[in-house]
Parts: structure tokens; C-alpha cells; sequence
């Protein structure tokens, strides 16, 4: 582990988790099952909707756009073939 430049925290002060779910309303299901630790009840969550260029129609990216992210997809796919 290397240290920053600042100076060494004791407690967790951010963090986030990443989830695929199939709705909002999944979602906030999972984030009512965060363990939230004893003398943290006042911690705040939020739930924000992460988009990703499959979300977005086929015929709203210009061709040169959409032949460029399908690239980028395909190279990524090969770089990770666990995917």
C-alpha cells in the first residue's frame, strides 16, 4: 500500500458499491440491506442511475461514433476475455 499526501485517516470516509439491477425500485431494495455500523445511523446513501452506451438507442449516435464505440468494445472484450 503507498501513502497519500495526506494525513492518515482512521475511518472509512467515502465509499461507493456498483450494482446491476434490473430497476430503481431493486436498487433501493439492496440499499435498505447496507449494514450501516453502530454510531452511523445519521450516514446518508444515495442512489444514482449509472448509464452506459447500450442504454442509448442505435439511430441517436452518428455512424462514426457508433463504429468507434463498438471498437472500443471489441477491444476491450479481448483484452478481458472473462466477459
Amino acid at each position: 500500500m503507498l501513502d497519500g499526501p495526506f494525513t492518515e485517516a482512521k475511518e472509512l470516509i467515502a465509499g461507493f458499491w456498483l450494482i446491476q439491477v434490473k430497476s430503481r425500485e431493486e436498487a433501493v431494495e439492496w440499499a435498505l440491506r447496507v449494514p450501516v455500523p453502530p454510531g452511523h445511523d445519521g450516514v446518508g446513501l444515495q442512489v444514482y442511475r449509472v448509464f452506459d452506451a447500450a442504454d442509448v438507442p442505435d439511430d441517436s449516435l452518428p455512424p462514426e461514433e457508433r463504429a468507434r464505440e463498438e471498437a472500443l468494445r471489441e477491444r476491450l472484450g479481448a483484452d478481458n476475455p472473462t466477459t
